[in-house]
């Protein structure tokens, strides 16, 4: 094959991402399991494996409700961009998560069926014309499929051997699994609930997960990249060199539809690619240090004048040619090839 597997690097920053989303999860189901289960469970005698099984469902829809709101509340306010950073170990312990759930289902609920245990899953409803009775098994097999996909192929070597822009499409599918999970859950286990705590919980977490992504949306349409002006020659006007801060970045969009980052360091201006090589994060809202800006996302690094990642690493991005007209940054907009060379303009003190 022509990617190889590299072993994931671990650090420390990722034991603790990991140790704290470990004890999230143990602490949610010991909640649901021993603290509460009066307020959680029902007012009928539930079957210990039944309740078991309930626990790690909620908790999986919990997971995926918070997974789904990083994203946005990042966009939203920087301050949430670290808990971003390893959003793939949160995706892999929440499969981890519904393939217990979904264990405890079938190896109790159908575990006592005259048919085979994959059978009744299948067939113990079949009205697809009303709510009650909906076989609601299906949307629960269609999301845990989804999340063992995405658990599969989380690793980096997925990403370098579909490429970014295809393996970034096939993560969407966290869409379709969210869905999936809610109509599973309200086809289901809301229809048996004579409690209804746990209801009021699914709604407001599903609805808040609705609302961030809508806000952000907004955010970003209002205060979105500005489209760079074209000049005669048709090379594009970003903004004043002025505007541009000290190691920090202007982006503006391209006519073609990419994005330019125009960095300002040691008082010379340099312009790269904004989308990382990694998965395409915004490298405009990172900050430069030593000529390296850092992606806000996952950490990798780039040479803001080649486009090149430091040694070891091996990735580069696209950079482009850049002017000063009379106090104005203009850009080439034909990139040149990851990781060319270009000679930084100095900036007039």
């Amino acid at each position: 094959m022509s990617v190889k597997y590299i072993p994931v690097q671990w650090n420390r920053n990722k034991w603790i991402y990991d140790g704290f989303m470990l004890a999230g999860v143990v602490g949610f189901l010991w909640l649901f399991l021993f603290v509460s289960p009066e307020v959680l469970s029902h007012e009928r005698p539930i079957n210990p494996q039944v309740h078991n099984a309930r626990a790690f469902g909620a908790c999986a829809f919990v997971m995926l409700s918070v997974i789904l709101a990083l994203g946005p509340l990042a966009r939203l306010d920087r301050r949430f961009l670290p808990l971003v950073y390893n959003r793939r170990h949160f995706g892999v312990m929440t499969a981890a998560v519904a393939l217990t759930h979904f264990g405890y289902i079938l190896n109790w609920y159908f575990a006592f069926s005259p048919s085979g245990r994959y059978e009744a899953l299948l067939f113990a409803n079949t009205s697809f014309d009303r709510a009650s009775g909906f076989p609601f098994e299906i949307f629960g097999i269609v999301a845990l499929l989804c999340l063992l996909v995405l658990a599969a192929t989380s690793h980096d070597f997925w990403l370098k051997f579909l490429t970014a822009p295809l393996w970034k499409r096939l993560h969407y599918l966290i869409y379709l699994a969210y869905a999936s999970v809610v109509a599973h859950v309200c086809l289901g286990i809301l229809q048996d609930q004579q409690n209804q705590l746990f209801n009021w919980i699914f709604v407001v977490m599903a609805v808040v997960v609705v609302f961030l992504h809508l806000a952000a949306f907004w955010h970003e349409r209002r205060s979105g990249d500005p489209v760079g002006e074209t000049a005669s020659d048709g090379w594009i006007a970003v903004c004043k060199a002025e505007d541009i801060p000290e190691a920090r970045a202007r982006i503006a969009v391209l006519p073609n539809g990419d994005r330019v980052a125009v960095f300002r360091f040691e008082n010379k201006l340099s312009a790269i690619s904004n989308a990382c090589a990694h998965q395409n994060g915004p490298l405009g809202e990172g900050r430069i240090i030593a000529c390296l800006v850092t992606c806000p996302w996952h950490g990798f690094q780039y040479n803001v004048r080649n486009g090149q990642s430091p040694a070891p690493f091996t990735e580069k991005i696209p950079t482009y040619k850049i002017a000063l007209r009379d106090g104005v940054v203009l850009v080439d907009p034909v990139a040149n090839p990851p990781g060319t060379p270009v000679e930084p303009v100095e900036v007039a003190p």
